[in-house]
């Protein structure tokens, strides 16, 4: 007894050896004393001998079975052995014996929540707490399990009440600010992690989660002081490299979010969310097979992650690597319809998807952009000259397809009717075009830096009317700008071929033959109506004087020049099985194309050997300044499209200089653009609508030169008599377009479709 009597002062006063050598021999002295085992065991805790202490504790049950708090601790050895299964028989036991301990509940739902056993541990939290109901451990872990269960306003209440009990609680205000999050109530959740900070300013992983939560919310200089500071209290913290290298990346410091996500890959090698990003740092770099592979690392580590699926197919589209293609191409869609993230949605418009599809996949984009909404501003109230207040908002005001389309037009607005202001952010590239598009807005705000919120404030002072994003899903895009409604009306047009799927967006501007009326349903914005085509066109592009020989652009001296400039990924292997029998088909004849990457070339001319056709009929052009690639254009014969994805300003391109495109439309606004160009030139007999029947048409054209001469000359005459180029006709009809949503809204309706009628520019429902 006085052995045992020392072992329990011993422990008592954390002398845990000298414990253990006192019990033992109590134990010694007297086998079956239960208290002396009991003491062993306490000993061995305290010497963090897990696995050691089970064995006495085992003993001590053996001698006295009816002992809750000996089950309660060997229930809490094997949870923290891992052995869960045991660990929870070990607490029923206890709570069978002792129904009203509210710790025995508490242990049973901690051990059911790391078994994922959401449900059950729901159940013991709220039995211990009905016990015990200011049970502090018991109302934040409940709050934990039900963020988990996604139900995020029950959670809010647990963590309320836990702080009701200790407003100081650092993990409580953490958690409390994670469950804000997800509810999208960003403002308090950022109190929320402050608040956890400012009660324990050591908490590494508040500051991580305040990082990130900046970070999405465009505060990327803040983001990144809380992400080192995390780092500065622990160096080897992989999620705060990884959230330190996101923030670089969004500020193009490449170089710097590569060597960020490396240090989280060194501290972390299974971070799959650190290899993902890493591959998007590596594709700016054109580090495009590096990328590649750091996806793969990622698939293997989370195979059904969506992003990951996604990037990794677009990536493989991107160098024409069409290894198990339709396996791939299917994975990819099935991940998208899934889980699309904004990053990954533009990625679904270019595979083999329906219009219905790409719907539902952009409504999940939208439900997760997340934003504190704010009112719908007031109706206009405009200057007493009644100019309507127009603004584009994009990254792309640079050398970019969208940038050089609207450049025309933006000169060209009526300053008596409009006023017309441009929301800039992305690189500066001190290019002419950017330097033209600065110099045509009324007003130019550059919001690079700013947060989304204060950005969408910025937009808001200007006491806008109309809103018109050039971005959609696409690049650096800022949905959460336009979630926040800064603008009474606001516009998705040009920049994303397919529907936002988001209920802050009003309408879309489209052609008849681009997206038809029957297609409205798969749209959430409304669809308005040009009467000749969607695209505007820059007649002011210079073409330059001196069109190169065939020679210096790679090509023969004599044969049929098949061109396709599209960008690499719109190319399948279905389109390209086409073009190989058409070199088969015409003799002499080569396929002219974009070499839009270092893995291009040497994978497609290994496909075109595949197919037997020899690898030097398939010519590649690097890329040159616009007024050298359109006179380039001019030495091809016919531009042959892509679907599902069509030529949209190439195919504008091509006929500007002259160049006859043939398309086969398909059923979504991407593989239609190069048949509403086609419309509006009128050319429609170059449209088809089967692969048999461009295949057919494709051959005809290259095989009776009177027949493409025909082509030519009617696309010569015209060019100068038909809608496509007629960019002050463009202007009038987009104007009186953005007049009608301000007549709508102006009068209290709700947006309607609506198209605009040619023969007068007036808008008529």
């Amino acid at each position: 007894m006085a052995h045992n009597n020392l072992a329990r002062a011993l422990n008592g006063e954390g002398r845990f050896e000298a414990a253990l050598e006192s019990a033992a021999r109590a134990v010694a002295l007297v086998p079956d004393f239960p208290g002396a085992h009991l003491n062993c065991a306490t000993a061995l805790l305290g010497l963090d001998r897990l696995a050691a202490a089970e064995a006495p504790l085992r003993r001590a049950l053996e001698l006295t079975p009816d002992r809750a708090a000996t089950h309660r601790d060997l229930g809490s050895v094997l949870a923290r052995l891992g052995r869960l299964d045991e660990a929870i028989e070990c607490y029923r036991r206890a709570a069978a014996i002792e129904p009203d301990h509210a710790a025995t509940h508490y242990n049973l739902g901690e051990a059911r929540h790391l078994q994922n056993r959401l449900d059950e541990a729901v159940i013991s939290y709220r039995r211990a707490l009905t016990i015990e109901p200011n049970y502090l451990e018991a109302l934040n872990n409940l709050g934990v399990t039900l963020e988990k269960q996604g139900r995020f306003a029950d959670a809010v209440k647990s963590f309320r009440r836990a702080l009701a009990l200790e407003r100081d609680c650092a993990e409580a205000h953490y958690n409390l600010g994670n469950a804000l999050r997800d509810q999208k109530q960003l403002d308090k959740a950022e109190k929320s992690y402050r608040r956890a900070l400012q009660v324990q300013p050591d908490y590494v992983e508040a500051y991580n989660n305040l990082g990130n939560l900046l970070k999405d919310m465009g505060s990327f200089a803040e983001a990144a002081a809380c992400f080192r500071r995390a780092l500065a209290l622990a160096p080897d913290y992989a999620l705060a490299h990884n959230g330190l290298g996101s923030v670089m990346l969004a500020q193009d410091r490449v170089t710097k979010a590569i060597a960020s996500y490396k240090r989280a890959l060194a501290v972390q090698p299974d971070f799959a969310t650190a290899h993902y990003n890493l591959a998007l740092a590596l594709i700016l770099q054109e580090e495009l097979r590096a990328a590649i592979a750091s996806l793969q690392c990622a698939l293997a580590l989370a195979p059904e992650n969506a992003d990951t699926l996604a990037t990794w197919f677009e990536l493989l589209q991107r160098i024409c690597d069409w290894s198990d293609y339709a396996k791939n191409e299917a994975s990819a869609r099935a991940a998208l319809m899934r889980d699309p993230a904004v990053g990954t949605a533009f990625t679904m418009l270019a595979l083999s998807s329906t219009a219905e599809e790409q719907l539902e996949c952009a409504r999940r984009v939208a439900a997760k952009i997340a934003v504190r909404r704010s009112a719908t501003p007031q109706r206009p109230r405009p200057e007493p000259s009644g100019r309507i207040r127009l603004g584009y908002l994009s990254a792309d005001f640079r050398r970019h397809p969208v940038a050089l389309l609207i450049a025309e037009l933006i000169e060209r607005h009526d300053r008596r009717r409009f006023e017309i202001a441009g929301y800039s952010w992305g690189p500066e590239d001190r290019s002419e075009t950017r330097t033209r598009l600065a110099g045509a807005f009324d007003r130019w705000v550059e919001i690079e830096g700013l947060p989304d919120r204060r950005a969408a404030e910025r937009v808001r002072a200007d006491h806008l009317d109309i809103l018109i994003d050039l971005m959609g899903y696409t690049g650096k895009s800022r949905p959460t700008i336009l979630a926040c409604r800064p603008a009474p009306i606001q516009v998705n047009y040009l920049g994303y071929p397919g529907t936002m799927g988001a209920d802050f967006i009003d309408y879309i501007i489209v052609d008849q033959f681009l997206v038809p009326p029957d297609q409205q349903p798969f749209y959430t914005e409304r669809l308005v109506y040009l009467p000749s085509c969607f695209q505007p066109s820059d007649s002011r592009r210079k073409v330059s004087e001196s069109v190169p020989t065939r020679a210096e652009c790679g090509l023969p001296e004599a044969g049929f020049v098949f061109c396709s400039f599209n960008n690499s990924y719109k190319i399948t292997p279905t389109f390209f099985d086409i073009w190989m029998k058409l070199l088969r088909a015409v003799p002499g004849s080569v396929l002219w194309l974009a070499e839009s990457n270092a893995w291009v070339a040497p994978n497609l001319r290994r496909e075109a050997a595949s197919r037997g056709v020899a690898a030097e009929r398939l010519v590649f052009s690097p890329s040159a300044p616009l007024p050298d690639y359109l006179a380039r254009l001019r030495r091809a014969d016919l531009f042959l499209d892509t679907l599902p994805y069509n030529a949209g300003a190439t195919a504008n391109d091509a006929l500007w200089v002259g160049l006859p495109v043939l398309t086969c439309a398909g059923e979504t606004y991407a593989g239609r653009m190069a048949g509403s160009l086609l419309t509006a030139i009128g050319l429609p007999e170059l449209i088809t609508t089967s692969l048999g029947q461009y295949e057919a048409l494709a051959v005809q054209l290259a095989t009776e030169p009177e027949r493409l001469v025909a082509l030519r000359q009617k696309l010569a005459r015209n060019r100068s008599t038909m809608p496509l180029f007629d960019i002050a006709r463009f202007t009038l009809d987009l104007e009186t377009a953005y007049t009608r949503m301000w007549e709508i809204w102006g009068s209290g309706q709700q947006p309607a479709a609506f198209a605009v009628n040619p023969s007068r520019s007036k808008a008529c429902l």
